[in-house]
């Protein structure tokens, strides 16, 4: 077989174009430069060096995991030359101004261009990855100074970052950090503590690593309202720009993965000497707002892997089962006739649409999510509002949703492969590997529960969840014009009010100081939100799907009767789970809350 396709570059373009119209962009004054074709450019060089540098040492890369030689860590080489393509083909700058020698791309165009980086290989795109998470924050908070300082030479490729928030002792608990800020003379800061899990903490593909710290000044409150953010470099940089002597920041050790094992996950140590030199960014204790700029973006970014780790076990696995002869038909008594292709097996179609459904839905969502980032930019007012509280309810279900979705997706490839897929010589069981993390980092599936039933969907009187339960009336009307979809716009509208029956009993104990027994089941929120959510999605490209078919022939009359066939699909195996589990959350059915740990 060949290896397996990057993208389904029809389906790219039909939920690019088709249903987010991305191209309308291009009348924002930023991105007026761009087209269709410019977009397409940029995509296809994106699968061209993903193919050719990233994809190769996937493998290779998976089997030479990071080493720890003399205090520094050593990497396969293919790792820095397909860094270095990327940044050589401007990728590190897709989002900077043209003025700092940027793309100024929209971020959903640059984040379809990663996608293309993070099905070949999640490991190596880490590093530029986290880097332009970096340059991104600092853009924002950073001081002239610092953008001149750090931003540029990012944008440049030269320079690459990394943001450490996890200490040993108290994992995704930050306000229990205990790294510490010693002000100094000179306006600067000396930091000691030490911080786990960082990836991409350490190595040599470039000048410098930017570290963005969490940390508390001596003396600040206690809790996350005592937390900053701090620029520590791993070189002391000067004001001409030119590198100086090393920072007082050590590699501790290394974190042996499971999965995307070449990217380097690191323990660092801060201050062992004493002097750890940091610059503040942005106000004294206001580090989490800062840091959350990277992380929320850095979650979109997290779904949007796993959903490419997903959908790269998808089309593998799909190849496969065109093309693997095994068996016969039910009905087919006569042991000498040929076997027949898997695919001709109802229960392998059944692995292969589940797939489609998880990851395509999510897919769509990743970019939906990545588009509102763009939109934020509008010059009306009110778009901008809606921008951001829609961007602020659906990031958690993008990284959560996407990623345990993405992963049953895996799961299925490898069923579908069978032994075959158990084995490491198919990449279907390094897919799986490689995507086990994302439902853990940048804050845990439960973690992104709690959030999305405690604070998104709460806030501001619920008016995020407002605006999402608006988009998804819309699209139930529209759909309910066509014969065909009317049962499923029919069927979505009653999910959607389970869903908000579920939020309103949930926040009226909250309110009434149950919050225990009402976020006991925020996991169950989740898949009743995000299952609505996806289905919203289903149902929008079902729609667009339906309205072309009568006119398209071939290959595209072939693609929108899939896409009709697996939101009919999704609808008939997956939407009816948002009732139950909107029904645990409106009840909160307390099983797990009452369970004493004795009782284990």
């Amino acid at each position: 077989m060949n290896p397996s396709p990057l993208t389904n570059r029809r389906n790219l373009d039909f939920m690019l174009y088709e249903v987010l119209g991305v191209d309308r962009l291009c009348a924002y004054p930023r991105f007026a430069d761009h087209s269709r074709d410019t977009f397409g450019a940029a995509l296809d060089l994106a699968h061209q060096i993903a193919l050719e540098k990233f994809l190769p040492h996937n493998r290779k890369s998976d089997l030479n995991e990071p080493q720890m030689v003399d205090g520094k860590v050593v990497l396969i080489p293919e790792i820095g030359e397909a860094v270095q393509a990327y940044n050589d083909a401007g990728f590190a700058a897709a989002l900077a101004d043209y003025e700092a020698g940027g793309m100024q791309l929209p971020f959903v165009i640059a984040q379809a261009c990663d996608s293309m980086f993070s099905a070949a290989n999640p490991g190596t795109i880490a590093y530029p990855a986290l880097a332009r998470g970096v340059s991104n924050l600092l853009e924002t908070y950073g001081t002239p100074e610092q953008k001149r300082l750090y931003v540029q030479p990012i944008i440049e490729g030269r320079y690459f970052g990394t943001m450490c928030l996890s200490e040993p002792h108290a994992g995704s608990s930050l306000a229990d950090i205990k790294t510490s800020a010693e002000p100094q003379a000179d306006g600067s800061y000396r930091l000691a503590g030490a911080k786990m899990w960082i990836s991409a903490g350490d190595h040599e593909l470039g000048e410098n690593i930017i570290h963005l710290v969490l940390a508390k000044i001596v003396g600040a409150p206690a809790g996350v309202r005592g937390i900053s953010l701090f620029i520590v470099p791993r070189w002391k940089v000067g004001a001409d720009g030119s590198r100086g002597e090393r920072n007082d920041v050590r590699l501790a050790g290394l974190n042996h993965k499971m999965g995307q094992r070449g990217s380097v996950n690191t323990f660092l140590k801060f201050g062992e000497a004493g002097d750890c030199y940091a610059e503040l960014v942005g106000e004294p204790h206001q580090g989490l707002v800062a840091m959350f700029h990277m992380m929320n973006e850095e979650r979109i970014g997290v779904g949007m892997g796993a959903v490419l780790q997903g959908l790269a076990g998808y089309l593998y696995s799909l190849q496969y089962a065109k093309e693997r002869k095994q068996g016969r038909h039910p009905d087919q008594k006569d042991p000498t006739s040929p076997p027949v292709a898997i695919i001709e097996h109802a229960d392998v179609r059944r692995m292969l649409l589940q797939q489609k459904c998880y990851v395509e839905g999510a897919e769509l969502l990743c970019y939906y999510a990545s588009m509102l980032v763009d939109h934020a930019r509008d010059a009306d007012e009110a778009v901008q509002r809606d921008s951001h509280l829609l961007l602020e309810l659906l990031t958690p279900i993008v990284k959560a949703w996407g990623s345990d979705h993405a992963l049953k997706a895996n799961e299925l490839a490898v069923q579908v492969l069978g032994g075959y897929g158990f084995t490491r010589e198919y990449p279907v069981e390094q897919n799986y590997r490689d995507n086990r993390i994302n439902p853990i980092h940048e804050g845990t599936n439960g973690i992104q529960a709690l959030d999305l039933l405690g604070r998104k969907s709460m806030m501001q009187d619920g008016a995020a969840l407002k605006l999402l339960m608006a988009r998804i009336a819309h699209a139930c009307i529209e759909a309910g014009a066509d014969d065909t979809l009317k049962p499923l716009a029919d069927q979505l509208a009653i999910a959607a009010k389970h869903a908000i029956d579920a939020t309103r009993a949930a926040g009226k104990r909250m309110a009434a100081g149950e919050a225990r027994l009402a976020l006991a089941n925020a996991t169950h929120y989740m898949t009743a939100l995000g299952h609505l959510t996806i289905g919203w999605l289903w149902l929008q490209q079902a729609t667009i799907a339906q309205k072309a078919l009568p006119t398209a022939t071939g290959d595209d009359r072939d693609f929108y009767a899939g896409k009709v066939q697996a939101c009919r699909f999704f609808f008939a195996t997956e939407v009816p789970l948002i009732e139950h589990a909107a029904r645990l959350v409106r009840d909160a059915e307390p099983s797990a809350f009452d369970m004493q740990a004795e009782w284990f």
